[in-house]
Parts: structure tokens; C-alpha cells; sequence
């Protein structure tokens, strides 16, 4: 048994995430996390809300709420969408939790200890009006780089650049829209990432496998040469900056830049979790205490790798203590709405909880896995999504369960037939599922997600080919018992299909086992040939026929939600 931890970029706090925010970094580190279980790995995935800076103390302004209220309501309300779409986290936390104030001291005060962080006079918005400096978001004016007139002080949404608020042109104040504003000097702390630069070089070249999207994004990052960033802002919401429970003198009225503190979150909420189920935190963390055989994987959009490759691991090698580094990245590209961008700010797309108020958790689920992001940026489109869920899940997936357990009540009872043996088209069919559950199985390892699943929709596509070639309804006229075996392969494919589709659609695979009576936990292992699967329904355990699986989607529903959703 491998021991395997899994992160997911944490969701920031500002309002339910999107579905391109779903797709890029919690959904498919759900996938994974599940098919290691399956394969009797112990795995540990752990995510949390990211709830520090500048976007969390606008929302909470927005909101008319304090922002430690919002900021708990708001982390109750991911948890929930969470839940709903089956996303299998061992912990979801917060980063304001005392763990994360500690641990993050904890790494400042080191890396200070060894010299990697400096004291230094910034440049700085200042807000004449609303009488405070305005870091990162706080500030709104023109890109510099591509005149885009909504950038935000710490990144350009239209051109992807990372900015410093001084560079905007036109600067006005985010809190109040005052353009009184002026450039004056604040003291903040700098973690020195240049002197780490051929330290993360070699780190980075020390993992080879990484997919080519996050190794480009690193090593654009280490060509241009590593830059010392703040690690403080003039916020009153955030991690203070003290060491040991002192604060530090000068910095008593600031707190530490969220892109500090928000990836050592990380481990914080593994502690938690500990804390919560009488685990060890540190053998999944600490190198010297047994997290030397844990495989360490991450998920995220192509937007966090540059602080996943850089950033976070300035702060984990800079400290020179014996922490887990990072195994494989696996990155993303951005799932985006008819060709442009999902927004929280500006409401576009459709997000987690209008969702599930639309269809169950598993027609989004497959969909957006099915056409996951991963070689370049993907459109959602409500047609596609019709499409994609019509063709495979209704007309292949469920069509085959519907069509074989009704067959089999009418003729044989609600029952798994015991006669007849199995021959040419079962072997056949052995044959076929073998090479291509060898395949998803690789696949999946790999996270190569939409190679996995088409290899995933081909398996159910066999087993209505193999239907197609038995014919147990025609069959059955001459020879009971040679259909009486094909209808017992057929539905021993339902019970592979279950585990198989389950890391995906966990929902439906439930509803599958639970038409045989099976528990899902005892009975999804992850198969290891078609041949022992198949006989896995040996004949005579009862069985009840389900409910159609998935409901078709209709022309005029897409139309409505194009409505709905200002689809273009």
C-alpha cells in the first residue's frame, strides 16, 4: 500500500466557485483521490478555503458583514457545494485557522533566521479619501501592458499579467472609487527568491515528469530570473506578523500577503485533520518523521503554478527544515464560457450551486472530466454539455443498465440467471475489456483525464456491442440457457461499470451497486481482470431494476438556460 496526499488549489473565499474554477483543480484531484482508493491506496486529500487578502475584505464590505463572519459563512457554504457535487476531501479547512497563524510565523521567523527575508521601504497607493494605502486589489485602473481598463492591482484579468499596483494607469481606490490617490512609502518584509533561484532551478529540473504545462510555466518563471516579492500588507484581515506570539516591531498594524500563508495551509489543515482524527500530521509532511514513502500531488489552474513551482517552494527549501516537496503537479488550463471567461466578480457562467439546482452532480461531473482542460483551454457550451450527456451517459451508459435488467425481470426473473457457461463472444469480450481497462487504468495513473474517460466511454460502449452480438432476446427462443449466460455476463458488466465509473460519476456507480444490494465500499476494489469481474455475479442473488439512469436534456431546456445564463 502507497501512502498518497493529494492538495487541491484552495477555492478563495469571495462567493460559490464557477465551474471552470471546479474543473481546474478539486474535481479532478476528487478523481484521483478516488481511483487510488479503489485501489486500496491510503490516500489523504486536503483542501480548504482561502480566506486572507484583499478580495475577501471587499466581498465581506460588499456583503455588509464583518469579515471573520463572512468569511465562516461563506467557508459553511463552499463546504456544502462541495458535499453536493461528491468531492471527496479527508479534510476541507480554513487558512485563518490557528494553525495556519502558527505555522506561518513559524516558516517567516526561519526564513528570516536564515537571512532570506528583508526588511524594505515600498512604493504604495495611498488612499487620501479613505485615509489607508491600498495593496493589490484594493487599487483598479488601465493595464500598463495591454490598456485593459478593469485591471486589478495585483494582475491583469485580460492579459494574465501580475502587476504592482503602482503600475496601473489611472489609479482609483476599489473601497470607494475615489481617484485621490498617491504613491507613499510603507515598510514590508521581502522573502529574498533571488538568492533562491538555482536552489528552485534544481528543484524544478529534479522532476522530470511533470506535464509539459507546468514545467513551461516554471521555467518561464526561473528564464526570467526569480524576483524577492513582499510577504506583508497593510490589512487588518490576515495572519498578524509576529513571531513566537510577539509581534514584530513596526509591523503591528499589518498582516502576511495572502500567497504567503495560503499554500502552508496546506499542511496546517493536514494538522487539523490530525487533531480532529487522532492522526499524525507530520508523517505526511516531515521527511525525518516517516513522509519520506508519501507520493505528494497536486491540482491546480495554469494561474497557480507559477506560486506552486516558485513561490511555495522558496518558502519549504528556504526554511531548510525536513518538509515534503511536491511529487507531481498536475496542472490545468482554463475551462472557459462560450469562449470567454467564467467570472465570480462579474456573475458569468454557470457556478456550483445553480449546478445542482439545473441536473444532479454526475451529468457535470462527467462532462467536464470527459473534456477537461489539459492540452489547451476548453469552451463550455450548454449545447456540448447536451450533447456529451445524451450520447454517453443516456444513450450508452444508460441504456445498457436499463435495457438488461428489464430484459432480464421479464424473462428470467429478478434474479442473475446460474445456467449456461460463457462462450466465443464472452471471451471475446474478456479480451477487449482487458486491454482497455489496462489502458483507463494507465491513464488515470498518468491524470491524463480525457484520454482515461474516452477509454472509460469505450468499456460501456463494449458492453453494448457485446449485447448486440449475444442477443439474448432473440437467443432465448432457442437456447434458454446460452441467454440465460449472456444476460448473467450482462449484468456483471453493470457491476464493473460501477467501479470503474465511480472516481467519476460516484453517484450514479452508488445506484448501480445498489441494484444488487452491494455496498459500494466493500464491492468497488478496482478490478484486476475482466475475466474474475465478470464472475463476480456468481447466479441467484436477487436484484431490483433501477430507475432510468440519466434524463435526456431537451432543445427547448437549452434554450432556456442559454436565457437564464446569458449565453453568447
Amino acid at each position: 500500500m502507497s501512502r498518497i496526499l493529494i492538495t487541491s488549489a484552495l477555492p478563495y473565499i469571495n462567493g460559490i466557485k464557477h465551474l471552470g474554477n471546479l474543473v481546474g483543480s478539486m474535481l479532478p484531484a476528487d478523481v484521483y483521490a478516488r481511483f487510488q482508493r479503489q485501489k486500496g491506496e491510503e490516500v489523504l486529500y486536503i483542501c480548504a478555503t482561502d480566506e486572507h487578502g484583499t478580495p475577501a475584505e471587499l466581498a465581506a464590505r460588499a456583503a455588509g458583514q464583518d469579515v471573520a463572519d463572512y468569511c465562516r459563512e461563506q467557508h459553511e457554504i463552499q463546504r456544502d457545494a462541495g458535499d453536493r457535487f461528491g468531492l471527496s476531501f479527508d479534510h476541507f479547512g480554513r487558512s485563518s485557522s490557528p494553525s495556519n497563524h502558527r505555522l506561518t510565523q513559524h516558516f517567516a521567523k526561519v526564513l528570516e533566521d536564515n537571512g532570506l527575508i528583508e526588511e524594505r521601504t515600498d512604493r504604495q497607493v495611498y488612499s487620501i479619501d479613505d485615509e489607508r494605502f491600498l495593496p493589490d486589489r484594493y487599487v483598479e485602473g488601465i493595464c500598463p501592458h495591454c490598456d485593459y481598463d478593469k485591471a486589478r492591482g495585483d494582475q491583469c484579468d485580460n492579459c494574465g499579467r501580475l502587476l504592482d499596483p503602482i503600475e496601473l494607469k489611472e489609479p482609483y481606490s476599489a473601497i470607494s472609487g475615489s481617484k485621490n490617490v498617491e504613491v507613499r512609502e510603507t515598510r514590508h518584509l521581502h522573502l529574498l527568491q533571488a538568492q533562491m533561484q538555482d536552489k528552485i532551478a534544481a528543484w524544478v529540473t529534479s522532476n522530470p515528469d511533470w506535464p509539459q504545462l507546468t514545467k513551461s510555466i516554471a521555467q518561464k518563471w526561473l528564464k526570467e530570473g526569480l524576483r524577492d516579492r513582499s510577504i506583508t500588507r497593510d490589512l487588518k484581515w490576515g495572519i498578524p506578523v509576529a513571531y513566537e506570539g510577539k509581534p514584530r516591531a513596526g509591523f503591528e498594524n499589518k498582516v502576511f500577503y495572502v500567497w504567503f500563508d495560503a499554500p502552508i495551509e496546506y499542511i496546517a489543515a493536514t494538522e487539523t485533520w490530525a487533531n480532529d482524527n487522532d492522526g499524525d500530521w507530520e508523517s505526511w509532511w516531515r521527511t525525518d518523521k516517516g513522509a519520506d514513502d508519501v507520493r505528494y500531488v497536486q491540482f491546480m489552474g495554469k494561474d497557480n503554478v507559477a506560486f506552486h513551482t516558485v513561490s511555495f517552494p522558496a518558502t519549504i527549501l528556504g526554511s531548510e527544515e525536513p518538509w515534503k516537496t511536491v511529487d507531481a503537479l498536475k496542472s490545468l488550463n482554463w475551462l472557459t464560457w462560450y469562449g470567454g471567461k467564467f467570472s465570480t466578480s462579474q456573475n458569468r457562467g454557470i457556478f456550483m450551486d445553480q449546478a445542482l439546482n439545473l441536473l444532479p452532480a454526475d451529468y457535470w461531473r462527467w462532462h467536464l472530466m470527459a473534456n477537461a482542460p489539459e492540452s489547451d483551454d476548453a469552451s463550455f457550451t450548454l449545447e456540448h454539455f447536451a450533447s456529451v450527456v445524451n450520447k454517453d451517459l443516456a444513450d450508452v451508459l444508460g441504456n445498457f443498465v436499463n435495457r438488461i435488467t428489464r430484459f432480464c425481470s421479464a424473462r428470467f426473473g429478478e434474479e442473475v440467471p446460474s445456467e449456461g457457461i460463457y462462450g466465443d463472444a464472452e471471451n471475446a469480450l474478456i479480451k477487449e475489456l482487458d486491454e482497455r481497462i489496462t489502458a483507463y487504468t494507465d491513464c488515470l495513473e498518468k491524470m491524463e483525464f480525457r484520454k482515461a474517460f474516452t477509454e472509460l466511454r469505450a468499456i460501456w460502449v463494449a458492453g453494448n456491442e457485446y449485447l448486440q452480438v449475444a442477443a439474448p432476446w432473440t437467443v432465448i427462443k432457442e437456447d434458454r440457457e446460452k441467454a440465460a449466460a449472456s444476460v448473467r455476463c450482462a449484468l456483471n458488466l453493470i457491476v464493473l461499470f460501477a467501479s470503474l465509473s465511480r472516481p467519476v460519476i460516484p453517484f450514479t456507480s452508488d445506484k448501480m451497486f445498489a441494484i444488487f444490494g452491494l455496498d459500494p465500499e466493500k464491492s468497488s476494489a478496482w478490478p484486476k481482470d475482466a475475466k474474475t469481474a465478470l464472475s463476480f455475479l456468481k447466479g441467484g442473488e436477487t436484484f431490483a431494476p433501477t430507475d432510468v439512469l440519466f434524463a435526456k436534456i431537451e432543445d427547448d431546456t437549452v434554450e432556456e438556460w442559454r436565457q437564464k445564463f446569458g449565453a453568447e
